[in-house]
């Protein structure tokens, strides 16, 4: 394939697949950000932010799902500090999401969604289709990993400042 000065120009050059990459990653970015912020009214909306409602839900993990022993003591120690441990969870959950639309500080926010989403993925193991939060945890690396906060996010703003900066 051969490439001509127009092409680059455009943006439409595919040999190396940057401008289209950035983009999808973008749309993942803001899908998964908008999923963050739905999960957030979601719960907030059923009580699950409350003491009650955040240690019932980990107590029933704790019982129903098929962690490991090591990952159920943790999960008890955060059900047992729900108080502090709800609110907590709300405010990442939150900031998260949003953090992921706007494209702000994109690949630490990645990281972030990433372990949260492993740490839930692995404490609903076996309670639900397998899937349900696997792609959302594989999409949160690809994130971190591709800079997706370049294309329609202010990440692109602080690039263009300070290039190497591995945060963006």
């Amino acid at each position: 394939m051969t490439t001509n000065a127009t092409q680059i120009q455009n943006g439409t050059d595919n040999s190396a697949g940057q401008p289209d990459a950035a983009k999808g990653l973008a749309l993942v970015r803001i899908t998964l950000g908008a999923m963050f912020v739905w999960v957030f009214f979601e719960n907030l909306g059923k009580g699950g932010y409350t003491t009650a409602g955040y240690a019932g839900v980990i107590n029933y993990y704790i019982k129903s799902s098929h962690s490991p022993a090591a990952w159920k003591w943790v999960m008890g120690l955060t059900a047992s500090h729900a108080a502090l441990a709800a609110p907590m969870q709300a405010t990442m959950e939150i900031s998260v999401g949003i953090l992921l639309i706007i494209g702000l500080l994109t690949r630490p926010v990645a990281v972030v969604a990433f372990l949260f989403l492993s740490s839930l993925w692995l404490s609903e193991f076996g309670t639900s289709w397998i899937w349900e939060l696997l792609v959302p945890v594989l999409a949160s690396l690809g994130l971190a990993l591709g800079r997706a906060g370049r294309a329609w996010g202010f990440d692109a703003l602080l690039a263009r400042r300070n290039p190497a900066s591995p945060f963006w």
